[in-house]
């Protein structure tokens, strides 16, 4: 299977039609045709039915190109990156950002960052921690930045950056805007807006339970932007990392949870054979010192 017949696939798939593939892939539709064919015979099987509107996908032809386009996308990634570096002369540094973790302490250190060291790219994908630690070890990604409950083992090291604390948010309409301090106890009279993604909950669960606290959840979405809105939209009160909220915010207020306080420690992991690379090695040095 050679490249250029995954690339006249996919323009087949794209267009339905022979000449307009052909014409796409800037190839006569005789050499597009034949290219097929070749690879209907590697697979075993026709790829593709043919009549006079044009042709559709066999099962065998929707079986193959969820992956074939894969490949196909990889390898302009891959192309794309070596020219960037040969010729740019830029690092792309990847880094995973758990969801939960808001943009407004790691914004302003990215930018200071960038213009201090332009020759290096960031690339951020905001993913759960467990996607993220996975392709960490597959290597697609440099650096994770995330907040677990516990440290984790070998392979990785683990770096601490920073303590955030939890606040409860709410609208600037809600009752709690009359309070100076907001103990756990004063939520369960309010609707209760369910943050899925948060790596407290169990602990929230464990809290509630021996204070004799029921929480009722009103509303529950997996989005950080969601449940901020709702509190926004005065749905309901939320259990927030005090970074999620906008500095300086007029349309949704908080205050730090006093008792009892909770907080979360955020860290970059990483795996140490990594830091061969003299950029990732500058990043850490820079977020721990930076945040």
């Amino acid at each position: 299977m050679e490249m250029h017949q995954i690339r006249y696939f996919l323009a087949l798939c794209d267009h339905g039609n022979f000449t307009r593939a052909a014409q796409f892939a800037y190839v006569s539709q005789p050499s597009l045709t034949q290219a097929i064919k070749k690879l209907e015979d590697e697979l075993g099987g026709e790829l593709f039915l043919r009549d006079r509107s044009g042709c559709q996908l066999t099962s065998l032809g929707r079986l193959v190109e969820p992956n074939l386009r894969k490949i196909f996308n990889e390898t302009l990634a891959t192309k794309a990156e070596a020219v960037r570096f040969t010729h740019l002369h830029t690092i792309p540094l990847r880094i995973g950002v758990m969801t939960t973790i808001g943009a407004q302490r790691l914004s302003p250190f990215f930018a200071r960052y960038q213009q201090e060291y332009p020759q290096i790219e960031l690339e951020l994908l905001v993913e759960s921690e467990t996607l993220l630690l996975k392709q960490l070890e597959s290597g697609l990604l440099d650096l994770v930045i995330s907040a677990p409950t516990q440290l984790l083992g070998q392979p990785y090291q683990s770096t601490l950056l920073y303590q955030e604390r939890y606040v409860i948010a709410f609208s600037p309409a809600h009752r709690f805007n009359q309070l100076t301090k907001i103990e756990l106890k004063d939520i369960q009279s309010e609707p209760y807006l369910d943050r899925l993604n948060c790596e407290m909950r169990e602990k929230m669960k464990s809290l509630c339970q021996d204070r004799e606290i029921n929480l009722y959840a009103s509303y529950r979405s997996n989005s950080e932007e969601w449940i901020v809105n709702m509190v926004r939209a005065g749905l309901g009160v939320a259990l927030i990392p005090e970074y999620t909220l906008a500095k300086n915010a007029d349309d949704v207020n908080y205050r730090y949870l006093s008792d009892p306080s909770i907080s979360r420690q955020i860290y970059a992991i990483y795996a140490p054979q990594l830091l061969k690379k003299n950029e990732l090695k500058t990043l850490i040095a820079s977020l721990s010192c930076g945040l």
